[in-house]
């Protein structure tokens, strides 16, 4: 994956071209991987960070910023709205069941008890927190909240999540004098990120078990 996003940063074309064709590609993608959690929306921002960082146009990085967190909402609200539909359901809907099988009973109960106290900062903590979005989600939708109101403490999140991974991206442009290196420190950056939940988690459970040392 990163031999792809290398090569292809190496052969930018111009920024006028690029513009035109990355900041609707950038906007598909994150939208795509908010319905579809397996895209890795977070090296996608980030990476288009980068490459805005190099560009002489002074608003690239707003730009890059504006597309990436208005494709994070308006992908949340359509994966929202169609999990609803299959909560109203009598037979629920595909799109409720993936959301299910994505996550344990236990972390589901732990999204909701936190939800029930502090409704806004789990959806925020819930974007910038690896694989946490999924989970608070399915909270708000067993807990019936209506759309609007998870808008509401979805847009903060999504300008949050944004912000963080577009600084990544600029750290790793900052530090590289070509793009393509940057892409590579930010990509691994966010991987990185991506993997230490899961690694915490697997840790914990060693720790946990009889005899473990």
């Amino acid at each position: 994956m990163i031999d792809r996003i290398v090569t292809a940063v190496r052969e930018l074309p111009p920024e006028s071209t690029q513009q035109a064709v990355g900041y609707p590609s950038l906007f598909l993608l994150v939208a795509l991987g908010a319905l579809l959690p397996v895209v890795p929306t977070g090296a996608i921002v980030s990476s288009a960070a980068v490459v805005a960082f190099h560009q002489t146009a002074p608003l690239a990085l707003l730009y890059v910023f504006v597309v990436s967190a208005s494709a994070a909402f308006l992908g949340d609200l359509a994966l929202y709205w169609l999990g609803r539909r299959g909560v109203r359901s009598r037979n629920g809907s595909r799109w409720l069941a993936a959301l299910r099988g994505r996550v344990t009973p236990e972390r589901l109960a732990q999204a909701q008890e936190r939800l029930d106290t502090h409704q806004v900062p789990v959806l925020v903590l819930s974007r910038l927190v690896p694989a946490g979005r999924i989970p608070v989600m399915l909270a708000c939708l067993l807990a019936g909240m209506p759309l609007r109101r998870f808008a509401r403490g979805d847009l903060p999140a999504c300008l949050a999540w944004a912000a963080t991974y577009q600084l990544i991206g600029i750290l790793g442009g900052s530090l590289f004098p070509e793009p393509w290196q940057g892409v590579v420190a930010a990509v691994g950056l966010t991987v990185l990120i991506g993997a230490a939940p899961a690694l915490w988690r697997r840790l914990r459970g060693r720790s946990g078990r009889p005899g473990a040392p």
